[in-house]
């Protein structure tokens, strides 16, 4: 099922597919209803689903249409998220886990939901659980967003490894990270925003099988172009994605704007570093 708009756009770049709407909520409304089509195929072929749920502005519009959504198999999910900030109490607003709480499990009954527990006294132990708990789960479906510097969860440019060892990790969070934690409003100055944070690593987030990446807003054209453009590498780590053979990345106008004119063009290729086709 899509979103019925004349006028968006679908690509590819490597193995990446492209979709482009006319603004953030037509591409929010097309990702949940994505998430919502897999979700209910799943259901049919499995009790439970594993699913990781991102967090932050780009997934706002996308957990507000998919929490509304009738008929999709919350009892049968068990979710999981992707990050959280060392120290930070749950109570706090820019706490993922409040974010969570706030737009996801408070809206719908889940089978199960798992917190990283960014408080506990022993992060290594946080790290080894959570990474045990998310393999024995398996999941099917994951949420993503990328950062301002392209990171994919917390794995900012100078701590993603693509051949992670460990699926769970304490990471630092570079400046330009920090920056826009407070540029969106999470936080009143920089220095509020913590320094470290637990993450997912790049080899967990690989083996789920369907990546949805939303991407809107002018904030983001510079990493989107990065990110189709660069060499596959960690200093943009989500240049990653285009090596993942189920990648879906929701853009809109705005971020797909730098982009040597796809936002103008129709269907047509684009030229870029890489060749860019019409997805069929």
């Amino acid at each position: 099922m899509g979103i019925p708009y004349a006028n968006v756009r679908k690509l590819r770049v490597g193995n990446l597919k492209l979709e482009i709407y006319p603004d953030p909520a037509a591409a929010a409304a097309a990702a949940a209803t994505y998430v919502a089509d897999t979700l209910r195929s799943l259901s049919k072929e499995a009790s439970d689903i594993g699913v990781i749920f991102a967090t932050g502005v780009s997934q706002l519009l996308t957990l507000r249409v998919l929490t509304q959504l009738p008929g999709l198999p919350w009892s049968q999910i068990r979710g999981f998220h992707l990050d959280e900030y060392v120290g930070l109490p749950v109570s706090h607003p820019a706490s993922f886990r409040y974010y969570l709480q706030k737009n996801l499990t408070s809206c719908v009954q889940m089978k199960e939901f798992s917190e990283i527990d960014g408080t506990a006294s022993d992060l290594d132990q946080v790290c080894i659980d959570y990474g045990n708990r998310l393999r024995s789960s398996n999941p099917q479906l994951c949420l993503l967003g990328v950062g301002e510097n392209g990171h994919l969860a917390f794995n900012d440019p100078g701590e993603a490894d693509f051949d992670d060892a460990r699926d769970v990790k304490v990471v630092t969070l570079d400046k330009v990270c920090r920056q826009q934690q407070m540029a969106e409003g999470w936080f009143k100055s920089i220095g509020e925003v913590p320094r470290r944070a637990l993450t997912l690593t790049i080899p967990p987030i690989l083996r789920v099988p369907r990546l949805i990446v939303s991407v809107p807003g002018p904030r983001k054209a510079r990493i989107v172009k990065e990110m189709l453009e660069s060499p596959i590498s960690t200093a943009c780590p989500a240049t990653i994605l285009r090596s993942h053979p189920d990648a879906t990345v929701y853009l809109d106008e705005e971020s797909a704007s730098e982009l040597n004119g796809m936002s103008t063009l129709g269907r047509e290729s684009i030229p870029a570093k890489e060749k860019l086709r019409a997805a069929n």
